[in-house]
């Protein structure tokens, strides 16, 4: 009986552990998303044809619009990440309150036997 709340609980920390690092992807990633917004937005109010574009180590001259769709791609791929990683913190946090109620149960069963 130990043995199976032991496991039960080592699994809790784990999923505890795992919704945690997914708090933190998520964060990295909302803010990822909010700078990619905030450069697109500033580079739609440019009325300049060419703009430069950071690649790699050098900076390209690159035609305004070209710099805009590869915001709106990224923009896109943050945006269907962090939906991602909101999904699975919903199962992590659904497991971990299974996990939760199991642990309660035994917890009541093993008070009553006493």
């Amino acid at each position: 009986m130990t043995n199976g709340i032991d496991q039960e609980k080592v699994d809790f920390e784990r999923q505890r552990n795992q919704l945690m690092q997914l708090s933190n992807q998520k964060q990295q990633l909302q803010f990822q998303d909010k700078l990619l917004k905030e450069t697109l937005e500033e580079v739609s109010k440019t009325k300049e044809e060419k703009v430069y574009k950071a690649v790699g180590n050098i900076l390209v001259l690159t035609p305004v619009e070209q710099v805009k769709k590869d915001l709106e791609k990224q923009v896109e791929a943050v945006d269907l990440r962090i939906k991602t990683v909101q999904k699975q913190e919903e199962i992590s946090i659904d497991k971990m309150n299974k996990l939760k109620s199991k642990l309660e149960g035994k917890k009541d069963e093993k008070e009553e036997k006493k």
